[in-house]
């Protein structure tokens, strides 16, 4: 988080979400990783905490992330997601192979509106499936990032 004029904020990301957060003034600005971890954990609420800011009056942008068609997650991720945030039983699917599909985007803006984040925009885009344009450590199998970034800038154009 930060308040400064002329800061950039970055997360890296393979396939978790990497979460933007602004003011509706532009005050203040975030910068969050959330991958299931994150997420059971906490993380955005711990971000809009920090912003110190009304969380109506914050914008949130949800980047590309694996999607529920290729995150797949055994009874432990979601027991923990059960319990840690209240999610209900049916934000998961059953699959084939006895595990659940699980939707991250899905459950963080479940969380954002739990906290009374009301303005979320997101990218539609699995990072898995996208090859042409997202970089999944789940499709490749070899370590890489890619980057989301924000920042304040002082003055006029």
């Amino acid at each position: 988080m930060t308040h400064r004029d002329d800061r950039v904020l970055a997360i890296m990301v393979a396939d978790c979400m990497p979460v933007l957060l602004a003011s509706v003034d532009g005050a203040v600005i975030g910068a969050v990783h959330a991958g299931w971890r994150g997420l059971a954990a906490g993380v955005l609420e711990a971000a809009i905490a920090a912003m110190e800011v009304d969380p109506r009056a914050v914008h949130a942008w949800l980047g590309p992330a694996i999607g529920p068609e290729h995150f797949e997650v055994g009874d432990e991720v979601r027991a923990q997601f059960l319990a840690a945030m209240r999610a209900r039983r049916r934000d998961f699917s059953a699959n084939a192979s006895g595990r659940w599909q699980c939707d991250l985007a899905l459950l963080a803006r479940q969380r954002l509106a739990r906290l009374g984040v009301t303005r979320i925009s997101a990218v539609e885009r699995c990072t898995y499936a996208d090859a042409a344009n997202c970089y999944s450590y789940r499709r490749d199998g070899q370590t890489g990032r890619m980057a989301a970034l924000i920042w304040r800038h002082a003055g006029g154009p």
